[in-house]
């Protein structure tokens, strides 16, 4: 199978896709459709999508290749962190509560979540420009993870697949929205679970790695890849601002970060929003659960192997002049090990599958950020609807093709993109969105000054690390805003009472868990 067989079976899946999209075009009427599906997604789909918007190239190409090279077998306490903490606690504590929260506060984005829970309308804007700033980037390192892979899979140039993806999600997500999202993430996912169980099998049981159980075994002992060895490197150094970050340190900030991501992240918080009710959250739990801990495992096991594959040294065409290019090990290993072409392409399928799924979600979060959240700051988004939704699917074309300037410009690392992302959104929304759904003392200076907070240990600590901090930076970024939103909170004149009676439904008769507003 050549090169043109390749690319005819992904224009034939691009395809179907878009065809998706058309139909639920068709049924998208007013902005809850396009932006939550009207909150009538079952357990399957909720969970589908979650799982395939939390896994995405990124995983597939930055972090199974650096982190698996880096950390070896190691990776596993990601896996664990991922499953556990990001999908089933996030859901077993966060999605009925949510459901039910932002129906009563008639609330579909996070932004507008904070204006309502804290009576703050000066909240909206700000959260708004947050998320489609720094949503930017990690779209960014989407594009990019897979752009490497179909550049030495289907030999398209990096620049060439960079176009045809970006064109491909702003099309896509402007016909149909969150719906499309929604029902092509069902089928992605079930092209992603079948892909690594298929990549982990076959690349296991290479001759160079024995199976499963050799390579287990082997990786168990790899000296190559032990974090604790890593020794100790100063960042910062000469700063007030100097810390010691030895290999175990950065493994866990990573564990932290992409495990908590998921709690406050306002792409993936949006799958607890348009679950059609709170009864439907238990088997979407489990579901989801069962395929992040099968997706992640697949992920990060098959960038351990690469110690076993490539030995001590990586190959000289993976070596740059700044040192090993870590966003092309992936993509190297999976082309170079010998699977069988049309296993290749499943391979290629499952991880394309991933990264349209996270960026579909991306997109469409950030366009409402202005569409839905800065717009509707200055105008009742429920009195010009159209306008709205006009204005929401040119912000998609917007959102993307600042993705693409970023892209273009290829940066060091993909991991890095996404931990700077993560790790600032989480500094801003992490503490008020989990204090705002189960602490009734917090308030609106608690809030604003954990935004600060947030926001000024990002800017600062991202730039004073480096590249080598940037995990930690993150981690440090996230937990800062937990401790100085209740300090304020307490020091400050506690909420409204009759706010707080509106957000926890009490004294009102229940809002029936299956209505949308």
């Amino acid at each position: 199978m050549n090169s043109t067989a390749y690319v005819s079976i992904v224009v034939l899946y691009v395809l179907v896709m878009l065809a998706v999209g058309y139909w639920c075009m068709r049924r998208t009427k007013d902005v809850g459709d396009f932006f939550l599906g009207g909150r009538t997604l079952g357990p399957w789909m909720s969970a589908f999508a979650y799982g395939t918007t939390y896994f995405s190239a990124v995983l597939f190409i930055g972090y199974a290749g650096k982190l698996g090279w880096a950390y070896g077998i190691h990776t596993m306490w990601i896996v664990l962190g991922n499953t556990l903490v990001g999908t089933l606690l996030a859901w077993k504590i966060l999605a009925g509560r949510t459901r039910d929260m932002t129906s009563r506060l008639n609330a579909i984005t996070m932004p507008e979540f904070l204006r309502a829970r804290y009576a703050g309308k000066g909240l909206q804007p700000v959260a708004a420009l947050v998320v489609f700033v720094f949503l930017v980037p990690y779209s960014a390192s989407v594009l990019m993870g897979l752009s490497y892979l179909f550049e030495m899979t289907l030999h398209i140039s990096y620049e060439s697949a960079l176009y045809f993806l970006t064109a491909l999600t702003a099309v896509y997500l402007v016909m149909g929205g969150y719906f499309a999202v929604a029902v092509s993430d069902f089928i992605r996912g079930i092209v992603e679970f079948a892909g690594v169980l298929i990549m982990v099998y076959l690349l296991a049981h290479r001759p160079e790695i024995g199976g499963f159980v050799s390579a287990t075994s082997k990786l168990i002992s790899d000296p190559t890849a032990a974090p604790g060895l890593a020794g100790v490197k100063q960042l910062g150094a000469g700063s007030w601002l100097a810390v010691t970050a030895p290999g175990w340190l950065t493994l866990l900030a990573l564990v932290m970060i992409t495990s908590f991501g998921p709690w406050a992240l306002p792409q993936m918080v949006q799958k607890f929003y348009s679950i059609r009710s709170k009864a439907d959250v238990t088997r979407a739990m489990t579901i989801a659960s069962v395929f992040a801990v099968f997706l992640a495992f697949g992920a990060y096991f098959s960038g351990a192997l690469t110690h076993l594959y490539y030995g001590p040294k990586l190959p000289a065409e993976l070596i740059g002049a700044k040192g090993p290019i870590w966003d092309k090990i992936m993509p190297h290993f999976i082309t170079t090990s010998g699977l069988p072409v049309a296993l290749v392409m499943i391979i290629v399928l499952m991880v394309f599958s991933a990264s349209m799924s996270s960026l579909s979600s991306l997109v469409l979060v950030s366009s409402s950020a202005i569409a839905i959240d800065l717009y509707g700051a200055l105008v009742d988004r429920h009195a010009h609807p159209k306008r709205t939704m006009a204005l929401m699917r040119i912000m998609c074309a917007v959102f993307v093709g600042g993705s693409l300037f970023i892209a273009l410009k290829k940066p060091t690392f993909i991991v890095n993109l996404m931990i700077m992302s993560w790790g600032t959104l989480l500094g801003v929304f992490l503490a008020p969105y989990v204090y705002g759904l189960f602490w009734k003392r917090t308030t609106k200076a608690g809030v604003y000054a954990g935004i600060f907070v947030g926001l000024a240990s990002a800017v600062t600590l991202f730039s004073k690390w480096g590249q080598d901090g940037v995990p930690l930076a993150g981690a440090v970024t996230m937990l800062l805003p937990l401790v100085v939103v209740p300090a304020v909170s307490l020091m400050t004149a506690p909420p409204d009472k009759e706010l707080l009676a509106k957000a926890f439904g009490e004294g009102e008769p229940t809002v029936p868990s299956g209505s949308g507003h």
